[in-house]
């Protein structure tokens, strides 16, 4: 979340929520003296946005470069 500029307390309710519904995966790794979350997509997730993504390519085809 730090690389993204996000702020981890306004956030991290919703990254709850991802992880309880399967979308995201958190792992805790120790960091020197402390310890921090990792998050990755899970299984779940890249269904749901290979799902998205067609619909939203079907309604806004990208355009192939050509004019």
């Amino acid at each position: 979340m730090s690389i993204c500029g996000l702020n981890n307390v306004k956030h991290k309710g919703i990254l709850d929520g991802m992880v309880n519904k399967q979308m995201i995966e958190r792992k805790n790794e120790a960091w020197g003296s402390k310890s921090i979350y990792k998050y990755k997509i899970a299984e779940k997730g890249k269904i749901l946005l290979e799902e998205i993504l067609e619909r939203y390519e079907d309604l806004f085809p990208r355009e192939d470069g050509e004019d």
